[in-house]
C-alpha cells in the first residue's frame, strides 16, 4: 500500500482534487498512477480525505463514486487512534450526500470502530447529535442499540429493550444512560418512560454534562422545561 506523506506534490494534488470536487483532476491523477485510489495520505485513505471534518466537500457523492470506481475501498479503516471508516467520518459530520455515496459503494452501516464505544457510525451520528444522518443510517437497515434507541425516541424499541423482549434487560446504570441519551435527543416521551424506571436525573455523564445540561446545550427547550420540574 502507497503512503504519500501529506505535504508532498502528489498528495497536496490529490486532495485538492478531493475535497475541491474536481473529479476531472481527480480522474487524471488516478489513470496516471496506477493503484492510487488504494493509497494513503497519512493515517488517512482516500475516502476519509472525502469525508474529513468539516465534511460536505462539492461534488462529494460524484468524489466517492470516482474513488470507489477505480479500487478504493470503501470499508478501509483510519490507522491513527482509532479505526473508523469513512462512514464513520460521514455520519460524524452529517454528510448526507457522502453517507449515501459511501454506502451505494458497498460501506457497512454495521461496521465498528466508532470513537463512541467503538460502535457503528450509529453510535457516531447518535453520539455527535447528527440526527439527519442517524435517521438515515436507520433507514439504511443499521441496528439502534439501547443508546441509539433512547436517545433518537424509538420508545417501543426501548420499551422492547427494557422488558427483556430484545435482549436482556438494561441495567440501571443503562437506564440513566439512556435517559441521558434521550434528554441529548429532545426525546421527552422516552426521558418520561425511563425516569419512571429510576433513571438518574441528577446523573453527570460524558463531557461533565448532565441531563439537563446536554438538554439545553440540544436546544431541547421542552425536555429542560420538564426536567426543572422534576427537581434538575
Amino acid at each position: 500500500m502507497q503512503i504519500l506523506d501529506p505535504q508532498e506534490p502528489l498528495a497536496v494534488a490529490l486532495r485538492e482534487a478531493i475535497q475541491g470536487g474536481d473529479t476531472r483532476t481527480l480522474r487524471d491523477l488516478l489513470d496516471r498512477h496506477p493503484g492510487l485510489a488504494a493509497a494513503r495520505i497519512g493515517p488517512r485513505s482516500l475516502l476519509h480525505v472525502a469525508t474529513d471534518w468539516p465534511g460536505h466537500f462539492p461534488g462529494v457523492a460524484a468524489t466517492v463514486a470516482t474513488l470507489a470506481g477505480a479500487g478504493a475501498d470503501p470499508g478501509a479503516r483510519f490507522t491513527g487512534d482509532h479505526r473508523e471508516t469513512p462512514l464513520h467520518w460521514a455520519a460524524s459530520t452529517n454528510d448526507l450526500a457522502a453517507l449515501d455515496a459511501l454506502v451505494e459503494a458497498g460501506a457497512d452501516v454495521e461496521a465498528d470502530g466508532a470513537v463512541i464505544g467503538g460502535g457503528t457510525p450509529l453510535a457516531d451520528a447518535r453520539g455527535f447529535g447528527q440526527w439527519e444522518a442517524a435517521r438515515r443510517l436507520l433507514a439504511l437497515g443499521a441496528h439502534a442499540d439501547f443508546h441509539d434507541a433512547a436517545t433518537l425516541g424509538l420508545l417501543d424499541r426501548v420499551k422492547a429493550y427494557v422488558s427483556g423482549a430484545e435482549q436482556q434487560s438494561p441495567t440501571p446504570q443503562e437506564i440513566t444512560e439512556g435517559f441521558w441519551g434521550a434528554c441529548h435527543g429532545g426525546q421527552l416521551e422516552t426521558a418520561r418512560y425511563l425516569r419512571d424506571r429510576g433513571a438518574d436525573i441528577r446523573w453527570v455523564g460524558w463531557d461533565g454534562k448532565t441531563p439537563l445540561d446536554v438538554a439545553r446545550e440540544s436546544g431541547a427547550e421542552e425536555v429542560v422545561r420538564w426536567l426543572r420540574k422534576q427537581g434538575a
